[in-house]
């Protein structure tokens, strides 16, 4: 294995475990959540004791030829019954720990065979690379490379196997996850295969080391990364989905802030914008400061502006949400304007202005009405493209009639 290339994929997988690490602290008695981060953590070690300089480092550490290849062969063997048990322990039903219970124990056996096989076998020549090939006829080494491969190849398929046969059974991100987890498997079986056939092939006398290499590490290599985002797309599949709706309504309600901009600056009410952010904070940012400016309009709200957009959008659409919208895009526009001008042209008049009936609402109007989140988005979608939303930039002169004459 290159080293450079199993160094980063390590850090890629642990990296991973790291961002999942404080769930598992909070919930530490999760066995789901203990086997994804099984799964992630031995994913991660297989690629760093396979890398050559780590190989060379471990064999020198122990003072034994070779000391690392069961070291790896034990991750290997461990990750691949890691990878089942998460197929078990995530589709559940009668059984599952019992079943999870089986493949510990069983290949718990095959790590402790690898050991004494090891133990009883001669390798004195180091191989950092192909030691499955040269040892491939020693007595004892023949007999743990065979036992490891096969081990490994018959834990991928049933993984293989029963994620892909469960993930016709789901929809969303379960099915993406199970589907990648299961390419993943079918990656990881093309290590072992490729392993046996390059054994078998010294067997015979012949001498194939790019398949035992090469084939096998980028299929070792794929396999991993490809089980680790299938592990990760059921958990991270409905946050992510969160924040793309977070982030849509983010962006939708872009037109309403912009035309709450002027009030929001001078009168001090927008909060600071929150900086290296999730989608969801950013929203909650643009509603509080959108919301603190619905509140300081409400002294210039023009309550017949209001009803007079409502019927005519309703008479255009005939749909009562958007021509409720449509209203409240008018008002909250005529009402920045009047505001806006009663600010630039007597300082502070905005404030001491006496609120007059059936234009400066004697009661909190548009509090007590105050727009939902959905609602604010219809609005910031009539303020960015509806005429009659348009044809009311003329209201507040009209308001300020109203105003005057009574």
């Amino acid at each position: 294995m290159n080293g450079l290339l199993g160094y980063v994929s390590c850090a890629v997988l642990w990296l991973v475990l790291v961002v999942k690490a404080p769930d598992l602290v909070r919930h530490r008695d999760d066995p789901y959540l203990r086997t994804i981060c099984a799964v992630l953590g031995l994913g991660g070690l297989c690629f760093l004791l396979g890398a050559p300089p780590t190989v060379g480092a471990v064999n020198r550490l122990g003072q034994i030829p070779n000391l690392a290849a069961p070291l790896t062969y034990a991750a290997i063997t461990a990750y691949s019954a890691a990878s089942q048990i998460l197929v078990v322990l995530w589709r559940g039903g009668p059984g599952v720990h019992r079943t999870a219970r089986r493949w510990v124990l069983a290949y718990t056996g095959v790590v402790l065979c690898v050991a004494v096989l090891f133990l009883l076998g001669d390798a004195p020549v180091e191989r950092r690379e192909d030691l499955d090939t040269y040892y491939a006829t020693t007595p004892y080494l023949r007999e743990m490379i065979l036992l490891y491969l096969l081990g490994h190849l018959t834990a991928v398929s049933v993984t293989g196997v029963s994620a892909l046969r469960w993930a016709r059974e789901v929809r969303g991100p379960l099915r993406a996850g199970l589907i990648t987890l299961g390419a993943g498997a079918v990656c990881g079986a093309g290590y072992s295969l490729s392993k046996l056939v390059a054994v078998a092939a010294r067997w015979s006398g012949q001498d194939w080391p790019t398949l035992g290499t090469d084939v096998a590490q980028a299929a070792a290599g794929l396999g991993a990364l490809m089980t680790a985002a299938g592990v990760l797309i059921p958990v991270a599949g409905p946050r992510l989905a969160e924040w793309r709706r977070a982030w849509r309504t983010y962006v939708r309600l872009a037109p309403l802030e912009r035309e709450l901009d002027d009030i929001l600056s001078r009168r001090r009410l927008r909060l600071p914008r929150p900086r290296w952010s999730s989608p969801a904070t950013r929203l909650i940012w643009r509603q509080t400061s959108i919301h603190n400016g619905l509140s300081h309009l409400d002294a210039h709200v023009d309550r017949e502006l209001y009803d007079e957009t409502r019927k005519a959008a309703l008479r255009t659409t005939g749909d009562p949400e958007r021509a409720a919208a449509t209203a409240w895009a008018a008002v909250i526009s005529a009402a920045a304007r009047v505001c806006l001008t009663d600010h630039d042209g007597v300082p502070g008049a905005a404030d001491r202005a006496p609120r007059q009936p059936g234009y400066a609402g004697e009661s909190e109007w548009f509090q007590e009405r105050a727009p939902g989140t959905d609602a604010l988005v219809r609005i910031a979608d009539a303020l960015a493209g509806s005429p009659l939303v348009r044809a009311a930039a003329g209201a507040p002169a009209v308001a300020a009639e109203r105003s005057s004459a009574v």
